[in-house]
């Protein structure tokens, strides 16, 4: 027997040297300003409040703690909180204005409550533990309590239940099959974060790989768990969704404003020749291009050139970048002009952040002679050294200062997971070791900043990146696109979701390959993606189909036709992306949001994740199924109007619209004011001499609409203007007012034109403008020089013209 109990012991003490908790508290602790701290009989804890309704908690069995870093983390100074800390027997306590936190001695333990009480979280005793090198901690779960966020996940919306493992990755294994485009394992843009339904989030600020249990192995607990390093996370109160990410992003940063223009159409170009057809690349294919878009009218502002611009190193391969141009581009400064000529207003390159060799330049070599590349198995490594100011100025001095002085503007930081992993384009694993598995997540975001930081500077206005891959931070230095998905049915609606659970992880800048990147696509599922794309953060087109490319032209008149339809509509909707980017900056607030992130408590949107709210006040409800000219839509609390015809629906209720090939289900909701520009196939064009107001009128709504000059930083010191527009619909009619620019800036001249969608059974009578009768006409069309209304009795719809312009405040009364 005594056998057995020995066994028993040595197991025991086995288990307790593998997993080990923080232990217990043992006195003293220490408060300065808003930093507590304590030691227990395993290490020692700190506890920090940010804001009344957050804090960070770091834990340590060692005793040491790490030092601040600066990729995922940003702010870490906080105004001086005011709390009331009380030690009792059994327990220390801090109350906030808006949080009570209860710090159990023994063991060590955190359950957090509302200020009038209400359990937000809690925790077992002995939940934060090491295991090896694993720290992690382990909470209850609520009955009822679900869980977003996450990062670009393709797979779920709601992780109730669910594991997941972030660690910044495409998947991995050939064939593509059950390797990269396994959409369980896709991990481009991971984010350890997530938001609760119980009206709290948790932002793990570490750069290890992590694993979170959010109650699949046990129903009544969640957990998480970094490989290493310390446990580190901040616990933020809302109670709601936009209340938490605004929280979150002003720990880890907002996106900042593109300029304008960026929100126009994105397109990529092999140059004539992707993997395989390289010698087929010229300057002259580049330059045609451009000059395709504009012969068609299809608006286009930005254009980047893929990998096939630059000659193949001797080392990296493919997977390298030499900075030399392919012999196939004659005059690349040329190029650069000619598109410049054709109003384009930005052209980029791809690059990916090896160097390498070529023929004439041997900027590798150069490099690890002077220590700026990241060593691989103590040996200088391929990999620029982004971690380092000195080799980062060296990669932009002598490499990337090469391209932008003939023409280039921004860069396509491609393939920044391949610092201690495989890497696409080769067998090659990049750094190995600890200090690589550290710094793994977090080099695509340096990798992503130091051109973002750079350009800007040399361009003299907003920067600009695009990049594949990223983790905490990434927003800084947008734009996130979700990566190289085949052009098959099977992955369009994932996309969708990767889309809405990064907005929802705070990464709004976000945008796809419409039609999907690689192979010939079926032209239903081209249109399709298109119109979903117009509808997205970022509006991409890019593929590397040979020849195909997700050139418009090359998938029918059909879809050439929808292309142009959505991407017209889409530059003219320039107004209301531009106030939601700016909404986005000040908030973090994605431009595309699940509609969870509004309605956290209806559970009815929890799987939803093929419909979205684009801005304030459009609901987009692609089309994913092929052959489908309907779709089943929820619309939650609320009224709701069809865009395209103009009925009317109650919300909290599910219908079935029809949507036929050329349309994609648009709704909006009840008194939404949405404006516009003129149509335009590049950002100014033409004059914004008149602005049209799309208003969907419903009680009393309003809108602000946010104006600057479209390019400079000065947004961020107070320069823009906001118009205050308020709509009010009662029995006696409508009244609409815009008030006059308020603020630093002071925008151009414009009208307006108001496109009203009547919703009354008698059709208006009387239009006055500032105490003056407007004259009716004879059809919408004379208003274009003119101030005057007409009613479309067979669209319900008015349109009113206005002779006051943005000077002074304007008034319509609709009787």
């Amino acid at each position: 027997m005594w056998k057995k109990y020995l066994t028993l012991l040595l197991l025991l003490l086995s288990f307790s040297a593998f997993s080990q908790s923080i232990g217990d508290y043992k006195g003293g602790f220490k408060r300065q300003g808003n930093a507590i701290s304590f030691s227990t009989s395993k290490g020692e804890v700190k506890f920090d409040l940010c804001t009344a309704e957050m804090f960070r908690l770091r834990t340590s069995w060692s005793g040491a703690f790490e030092k601040n870093e600066n990729l995922m983390v940003i702010n870490y100074n906080w105004p001086d909180v005011s709390a009331k800390v009380e030690e009792k027997k059994d327990q220390i306590t801090i109350t906030t204005s808006r949080l009570i936190v209860k710090l159990n001695k023994s063991p060590f333990k955190i359950d957090v409550f509302d200020s009038k009480g209400k359990l937000l979280s809690a925790e077992n005793n002995g939940s934060v533990t090491k295991e090896n090198t694993k720290v992690g901690v382990t909470k209850k779960l609520q009955a009822d309590e679900h869980f977003f966020g996450f990062g670009e996940r393709m797979d779920f919306m709601d992780r109730r239940f669910k594991k997941v493992t972030l660690n910044v990755g495409r998947g991995k294994g050939l064939p593509h099959a059950i390797g990269a485009y396994n959409i369980l394992e896709a991990n481009y843009c991971p984010v350890p974060f997530f938001m609760s339904t119980k009206g709290y989030g948790i932002f793990l600020h570490n750069s290890f790989a992590t694993e979170w249990d959010m109650g699949a192995s046990n129903k009544t607990q969640y957990s998480f768990k970094a490989a290493d390093g310390e446990l580190d996370y901040y616990f933020i109160y809302g109670p709601t969704f936009p209340a938490i990410l605004n929280s979150y992003t002003s720990i880890t940063g907002k996106s900042p404003m593109l300029p304008q223009f960026a929100l126009g159409l994105h397109a990529g170009t092999y140059s004539g020749g992707t993997w395989g057809h390289e010698e087929k690349t010229s300057d002259h294919y580049v330059v045609e291009l451009a000059k395709k878009y504009r012969e068609l009218g299809i608006p286009v502002d930005l254009l980047w050139l893929d990998s096939t611009w630059r000659l193949f190193g001797e080392i990296g391969g493919k997977g390298a970048t030499s900075f030399e141009w392919r012999e196939t581009f004659k005059d690349p400064k040329s190029m650069f002009d000619s598109i410049y000529a054709m109003n384009y207003k930005m052209v980029g390159l791809h690059l990916r952040p090896r160097f390498d060799n070529a023929k004439k330049l041997n900027l590798l070599d150069q490099a690890r002679e002077k220590g700026y590349t990241y060593p691989e198995n103590g040996k200088p490594g391929e990999f620029v050294n982004f971690f380092d100011e000195k080799a980062t100025q060296w990669w932009w001095d002598n490499g990337v200062m090469r391209v932008a002085k003939l023409g280039a503007k921004f860069l396509k930081t491609d393939e920044g997971s391949a610092f201690g992993a495989l890497a696409n384009e080769s067998e090659k694993v990049g750094p190995t070791g600890k200090d690589a598995e550290r710094l793994h997540n977090v080099f695509p975001v340096a990798y992503a900043k130091a051109p973002f930081l750079a350009f800007e500077k040399f361009n003299g206005f907003r920067g600009l990146n695009q990049t594949r891959e990223g983790y905490s931070g990434i927003q800084r230095y947008p734009y996130i696109f979700a990566g190289d998905w085949p052009s098959e049915w099977q992955y369009f609606a994932p996309v969708i979701k990767a889309g809405l659970n990064i907005g929802l992880s705070g990464v709004g800048s976000w945008a796809h390959c419409m039609g999907g990147f690689e192979h010939q696509a079926d032209p239903e599922l081209y249109i399709r993606w298109v119109q979903f794309g117009m509808f997205s953060p970022i509006a991409l087109v890019f593929g590397m189909d040979h020849p195909g490319y997700k050139e418009p032209w090359k998938y029918g008149d059909d879809a050439l036709r929808n292309f142009k339809k959505y991407d017209l509509l889409r530059y003219r909707l320039f107004p209301y992306l531009y106030t939601s980017m700016h909404q986005q900056y000040e908030t973090g607030l994605p431009m595309m949001r699940a509609l969870v992130l509004n309605h956290q408590d209806d559970e009815n949107v929890y799987e939803i994740g093929d419909q979205y709210l684009f801005g304030d006040n459009l609901m987009v409800a692609p089309v994913t199924t092929k052959g489908a000219i309907t779709r089943s839509v929820y619309l939650p609390e609320g009224t709701w109007f069809n865009y395209w015809t103009g009925e009317k629906y109650e919300g909290k209720s599910y219908r079935h619209v029809v949507a036929p090939l050329d349309t994609i289900p648009l709704f909006i909701k009840g008194g939404s004011i949405i404006p516009m520009q003129p149509e335009m196939i590049y950002s100014g064009q033409k004059p914004v001499d008149v602005i049209t107001l799309d208003i969907f009128p419903f009680g009393e709504s309003k809108y602000d609409l946010y104006e600057d000059d479209n390019l400079s930083a000065d947004y961020k010191t107070g320069n823009f203007a906001i118009t205050k527009i308020t709509s009010s619909l009662t029995t006696l009619g409508l009244v609409l007012k815009i008030a006059k620019p308020a603020g630093q800036f002071k925008p151009g001249k414009h009208k307006y034109l108001a496109k009203i969608h009547w919703t009354g059974n008698a059709k208006p009578k009387l239009v006055v403008e500032n105490d003056t009768k407007l004259n009716p006409v004879g059809n919408a069309d004379l208003l274009d020089k003119n101030a005057g209304w007409f009613y479309d009795e067979q669209q319900k719809i008015l349109w009113i013209k206005s002779g006051g312009d943005n000077g002074r405040d304007v008034s319509f009364k609709i009787n």
